[in-house]
């Protein structure tokens, strides 16, 4: 069987964070009664009339600035014709032969290796609703409260040649538009998705396969599974004599397969045309001024400054920075106490915790005074590392700051000399035969002397100074 590679590319949803829908009054607000946030317009009554939303523009021109792309000042919208329950207009309007932008990239890394990924277009477009199949009813229902929603879908360039490459390059996108504000990047409720059109040629082949497009993948784990589903698939199918046919494929999360939807539909199939209700859009030069200079520090640029100021290696630097509320912690913290101390407890303890209590950083009680604090009086002595460990729940649990709660608690660690002393004199009369197997050679036994004090005193001894203490007794 010969060799073959995958060409891959993405063309990624994004929900616009506006109130208001693209082209009417309509909230955007999720989880509604269905059918509650819905007007003539938006519901596709014939003779109502669109108004674009200003904002929408703004959030697209946003994007494009940070993808490298080229911005249109003016651009058009096209009613891009089909036909289902969820569009009851007929249409959807979008942006066809003029989009607002175009030829843009980004660069992302995969196993130490940089790839450039091209960005044919960026489009605004308004979303369809949603059609509910409740299991077990022989019945569909339609909800229309996402129908108007307005959205930008991103097209990247066939560049991709590996479901690595295409999950690095979905989530520089990711940390592109959930920084840039224009979107909040909820996966789950669809507000970030993407369809990922898949094909396999024999390595050296400079032609294009036949591609299959793979519909609404609403997760990095689930991008990376179906194409590597259906690469596989692929190979198996011309291993078999058969050929692929340019359809539509849903991914089935649960049995990890793709099957088939229909057929895959082509420009021309939908029969764009300018619409004739709306005006081309149009972006002043101080509108286009002025958005420039919105554009904050993006996640790459942010993670090299972040390596500068930590030392940490970049898969960790990434860390800090998956999201635009994390890296605005640790940068608060950071300002206040040691950064790579702050970062190690970011990316120990305070991630353990998040992740056992499913929170977000932002919905955590613990402040970054506080965890700035926390590596402070660990620093200066007042406890341990191990008892900053210990307590790192409860501070996450009740937001208090470390240095009252230590002291409330009694935990304060005893650097005093004179009162450990008494201790480690126990342990090493206690201990007679560790003693002198110590003393004979054995000196990985010093870990269990300090095991042994630190347990008399409930963990709040100084480690450097029982280690001192000890290192004099049992020289001895």
């Amino acid at each position: 069987m010969p060799a073959y590679e995958a060409v891959i590319g993405l063309e990624v949803h994004v929900q616009l964070a506006t109130a208001t829908k693209l082209f009417c009054s309509c909230p955007t607000s999720f989880g509604q009664a269905p059918n509650s946030n819905v007007c003539e317009v938006c519901g596709g009554m014939p003779g109502a009339l669109p108004m674009l939303n200003r904002q929408a523009v703004h959030y697209a021109c946003l994007v494009g600035l940070a993808t490298n792309c080229s911005i249109h000042r003016n651009s058009i919208f096209a009613r891009k014709n089909y036909f289902y329950p969820d569009l009851p207009s007929g249409y959807q309007i979008s942006q066809f032969d003029l989009p607002i932008c175009e030829h843009g990239h980004l660069t992302v890394t995969v196993d130490g290796a940089e790839k450039r990924i091209g960005i044919t277009r960026i489009h605004m477009e308004n979303d369809a609703g949603k059609n509910i199949h409740p299991q077990g009813e022989n019945v569909s229902y339609v909800d229309l409260n996402r129908a108007g929603t307005p959205l930008v879908e991103i097209v990247s360039e066939p560049d991709m040649r590996s479901s690595a490459e295409a999950v690095a390059y979905l989530k520089a996108l990711y940390g592109i538009v959930t920084y840039l504000g224009v979107c909040d990047g909820n996966m789950e409720e669809g507000s970030f998705r993407c369809d990922a059109n898949v094909s396999i040629r024999p390595v050296g082949s400079t032609a294009f396969g036949t591609r299959t497009e793979l519909k609404n993948l609403n997760s990095f784990r689930n991008v990376q599974r179906a194409i590597d589903y259906e690469i596989a698939r692929q190979q198996d199918a011309l291993a078999d004599g058969e050929e692929i046919v340019q359809e539509t494929r849903l991914y089935d999360a649960t049995k990890n397969i793709t099957a088939s939807m229909r057929g895959k539909e082509e420009a021309h199939d939908y029969r764009y045309f300018p619409d004739p209700d709306l005006l081309p859009v149009t972006i002043t030069d101080e509108e286009f001024s002025r958005w420039q200079q919105e554009l904050p520090e993006l996640p790459a640029a942010r993670m090299q400054r972040f390596i500068a100021m930590t030392g940490l290696p970049e898969p960790e630097a990434e860390v800090l920075v998956q999201s635009r509320a994390m890296a605005d912690f640790f940068e608060a913290a950071a300002a206040k106490a040691d950064a790579r101390k702050v970062a190690n407890f970011i990316l120990g303890p305070l991630l353990r915790e998040l992740n056992a209590r499913s929170l977000h950083v932002q919905d955590c009680a613990m402040t970054p005074e506080a965890l700035a604090e926390l590596v402070g009086i660990v620093d200066k002595g007042l406890i341990s590392a191990k008892i900053a460990n210990d307590i790192f729940a409860d501070l996450m649990e009740n937001g208090a700051m470390p240095e009252a709660y230590v002291k409330e608690k009694g935990l304060v660690q005893i650097s005093d000399s004179s009162a450990l002393e008494a201790a480690v004199d126990k342990v090493l009369a206690d201990n007679p035969a560790e003693v002198e197997a110590f003393r004979g050679g054995k000196t990985k036994l010093i870990s269990f002397f300090v095991g042994q004090v630190m347990r008399a005193t409930r963990g709040k001894a100084n480690p450097a100074l029982v280690n001192e203490l000890l290192a004099k007794k049992l020289a001895g």
